[in-house]
């Protein structure tokens, strides 16, 4: 971060985690989306350079995504009286802007994908997992 532009950085130790803190006034020009209010209610738009980032590295977007509003979980199902458990990924967001994103990304790697509700996305057949695990991998 301090070789990017902020001024100052902070390393705070607390349980379990490092928390980094940093100060900077131009942080807004790398970070455009970040802005007063709620995320959902305000336009989350890449800028273009941003999207070329995007498009040359998405699966270390997915994995931002998944691990901040993402999970992968075991998916039991019941079919004519036989069980099954298979791994699944959910993406939940309320931004119609970030879930669209995530959508593109997903596409970019040709990932397939459903929207189980308005406002969550599940990635279900086993090689759309498989994909998605080598590209996300566990939450650290």
């Amino acid at each position: 971060m301090r070789s990017v532009l902020a001024t100052k950085v902070q390393h705070v130790r607390q349980r379990g985690c490092v928390n980094v803190q940093s100060y900077g006034k131009h942080w807004p020009c790398l970070l455009p989306q970040h802005g007063p209010g709620k995320k959902h209610e305000r336009p989350i738009v890449l800028a273009d350079w941003q999207r070329g980032i995007v498009e040359g590295q998405p699966g270390a977007f997915l994995r931002g995504l998944f691990h901040s509003d993402g999970s992968r979980f075991a998916n039991p199902v019941t079919v004519r009286g036989k069980r099954y458990v298979y791994p699944r990924y959910m993406f939940t967001n309320e931004s119609a802007d970030i879930m669209d994103l995530c959508q593109w990304a997903l596409d970019l790697l040709g990932i397939a994908w459903k929207m189980n509700r308005r406002n969550s996305l599940s990635v279900a057949r086993r090689e759309a997992v498989a994909t998605l695990d080598r590209h996300v991998g566990p939450k650290s």
